[in-house]
């Protein structure tokens, strides 16, 4: 197995997002002026489900590969602006990536491929409801980076026979990711339940991915191949600083 040489050719585009991620967090804090001022900072723990698969051109036919994601979770609430409140969030992520490739050419052979990354989503989140005691609407977006640092993979299905791959299409069974870098946007909705011991955040959120995992130039045999994921997370935050709110 051989791993190609890294290249940067992702830089100006994931620069964008950083700089989106810190324009979020700056606009958040010097809109506090004109809104009810907040400056809650609270950290905690993240876990739940991954649903990864991979959006390769040329297409491989695939289903929804399962795993647990989990995390470290730091939130800061700066405004509340009429109803909404104003809050930007940043991971530090463990997720399983990949996918689970359908074999239907005969074979019956089987193909499951993980990629670990740490991840690191920028969020802006806003809220609508209470924010002591009680339930509140919460959606989210921002950029989100990862880097690759392990992998495995799963064949099975008896004498493991590519020659009847639909499209022919098998570089991706011998070869560790060109890019250890990847970068893309995340978005989601739930629901925040504030208590006296914590808040509780149960959300849904899609993970597109910008950045190819395979060298996507001239040389390169995909056109782009980048992750994509359904992730279901339950975050439990602790405040460290709390406003007194009248």
């Amino acid at each position: 197995m051989t791993i190609k040489p890294f290249t940067f050719h992702f830089l100006p585009r994931a620069s964008f997002f950083l700089a989106l991620g810190l324009l979020l967090s700056f606009s958040c804090r010097t809109h506090a002026q004109v809104g009810e001022r907040r400056c809650d900072f609270s950290v905690g723990l993240n876990g739940g489900l991954t649903m990864s698969s991979m959006d390769f051109v040329p297409k491989i036919k695939q289903g929804y590969k399962m795993s647990p994601n989990f995390g470290f979770t730091a939130r800061y609430v700066c405004e509340k602006y009429f109803a909404t409140i104003c809050a930007v969030m940043l991971e530090v992520d463990y997720a399983n990536m990949g996918w689970k490739e359908t074999i239907d050419d005969g074979t019956g052979n089987t193909y499951e491929r993980s990629f670990s990354y740490i991840q690191l989503p920028m969020l802006m989140q806003l809220g609508w409801g209470k924010e002591q005691k009680g339930v509140k609407f919460v959606l989210e977006a921002g950029p989100q980076f990862g880097y690759w640092f392990s992998e495995s993979e799963k064949r099975g299905g008896g004498e493991w026979n590519t020659a009847y791959r639909p499209n022919g299409v098998t570089y991706q069974y011998d070869h560790s990711p060109d890019n250890k870098f990847e970068y893309g946007i995340a978005a989601g909705a739930g629901m925040e339940l504030s208590s006296s011991i914590g808040h509780f955040v149960l959300v849904g959120r899609y993970y597109y991915g910008l950045g190819d995992v395979y060298d996507n130039s001239k040389k390169g045999y995909f056109g782009r191949s980048a992750n994509q994921a359904i992730m279901v997370k339950l975050t439990y935050l602790y405040d460290l600083v709390k406003t007194k709110h009248q």
